[in-house]
Formats: structure tokens, C-alpha cells, sequence
């Protein structure tokens, strides 16, 4: 009796798994492939679309950006700026007018030189404008002892502004002093008929060069 011999084929049942598991691969295959193209599809109707274009959406969604970054930019609100510092300013406060430019009489030699501003002793007397003191003590500041205490300060127009009978002396001939700066106090020194200050605008720093002082100050928007 002869021997079996065993076969090497392999097993129906085992077959048939294999070719299943062959077959589902290539169904999903299919479908994955049927999805990116029904996509691809889809994208290329929407862009053919009437009106409608790749760039028109790309245009529309920066103007869309630029709107919103605009509105945005209106609802910041800005810094208040400082206000401007005042050009120029009364040389006292709480004053009445007196003597004015040019007004004859004995008081004085020639006709007035500037405007008296009646004002108690001990008034704070301001720098009309910033500049550098070019006068300052006693005997007029050297323009004379009708003058009493002065001072005369030097602007950067080339004006130059003269306080005079002051009572006190705040500066020094060189310093600095700005715009609406105490440089002295009135007071009732030299030729002076009562407490007041004289106040000059003048050509140079000496005497004989003033100008209508309330004019000036008129000029440059300080109401007197």
C-alpha cells in the first residue's frame, strides 16, 4: 500500500480571505479616489461660476480686512495735546491803565516813553516774553535815576521790553527768563508819583528807542 503525499496548495478558505482582504483594499481605494475627485470637482465649478473668481474672493477678503482695521482705528481716540504756550503775556495782573506813550507834561522831560500800569507795591511783575536780561539794579539799570529800579530783557525779534520804579530785582544781566517769568516787584522808585510800573517796548536797550508799547502788545495778541 502506497504512502499519501501531502499537498503544498494552500487551503481554499485561506484563499478566500486573502482575496477578500484584496478586494476591500481596492474598494476603498475607490472611494478615497472617487472623494478627492467629486472635491476637486467642486472646487473648479465654484470657481467658474458667473462673477465669482479666485482673485474677486481674495480682493473682497482685503478690502473686508481693511475696513475692520480702519474702524478700529477710528474708535482709538487720541491724545490730548498740551496747549500751546502763550507767546506773550501782560507784564502785571489786576491793573488799571495810567500814564500812556506819549502823553506830555512836567512829569517828564520828553514826552512819556511807555505805559504806566497802577498796580500796589509789591505787585509780581512778569516777562511780557522769553529772553535773556541784558539790565538789571538800581539808577535806571544805567538808562538813569528817573527810572529807579529796572530791568530790560532782550527777545528773540530783536525787541526789547523795560520794567521800571520797581521795588525789588528778581534777575541778573546774562540770565534766561521765560515766557510770563516774575522778574521783579513794582514798586514807587526814582520819578514816580505813586506805585505803579513803567513799561516800555523798545528798538534797543537804551533809552530813547521806545515804541507805543500798547500797540505792540496789541501786534503780538495780548489785549490791553
Amino acid at each position: 500500500m502506497s504512502k499519501r503525499t501531502k499537498s503544498h496548495h494552500p487551503r481554499p478558505s485561506l484563499t478566500r480571505a486573502r482575496a477578500a482582504v484584496v478586494a476591500a483594499g481596492l474598494g476603498m481605494s475607490a472611494v478615497l479616489g472617487a472623494g478627492v475627485s467629486v472635491a476637486a470637482d467642486s472646487a473648479q465649478s465654484a470657481g467658474s461660476l458667473p462673477g465669482i473668481t479666485v482673485n474677486s474672493v481674495h480682493a473682497q477678503a482685503a478690502a473686508q480686512a481693511k475696513a475692520a482695521q480702519q474702524a478700529k482705528a477710528a474708535t482709538v481716540k487720541k491724545a490730548p495735546q498740551a496747549p500751546k504756550a502763550a507767546a506773550w503775556v501782560h507784564p502785571v495782573q489786576r491793573y488799571t491803565l495810567s500814564a500812556s506813550f506819549g502823553l506830555g507834561g512836567s512829569m517828564w522831560s520828553h514826552k512819556h516813553s511807555g505805559q504806566d500800569f497802577a498796580v500796589s507795591v509789591g505787585t509780581p511783575v512778569h516777562a511780557v516774553h522769553g529772553g535773556t536780561v541784558v539790565k538789571a539794579g538800581p539808577n535806571g539799570a544805567g538808562d538813569g535815576p528817573a527810572y529807579g529800579n529796572a530791568v530790560v530783557i532782550k527777545h528773540s525779534n530783536g525787541t526789547y521790553s523795560q520794567y521800571a520804579h520797581l521795588s525789588q530785582v528778581d534777575v541778573r544781566v546774562g540770565q534766561n527768563v521765560g515766557t510770563g517769568q516774575r522778574v521783579a516787584l513794582s514798586g514807587n522808585t526814582g520819578n514816580s508819583s505813586g506805585p505803579h510800573l513803567h513799561f516800555e517796548i523798545r528798538t534797543t536797550p537804551n533809552y530813547g528807542s521806545a515804541v507805543d508799547p500798547v500797540a505792540f502788545l496789541r501786534s503780538v495778541g495780548v489785549r490791553v
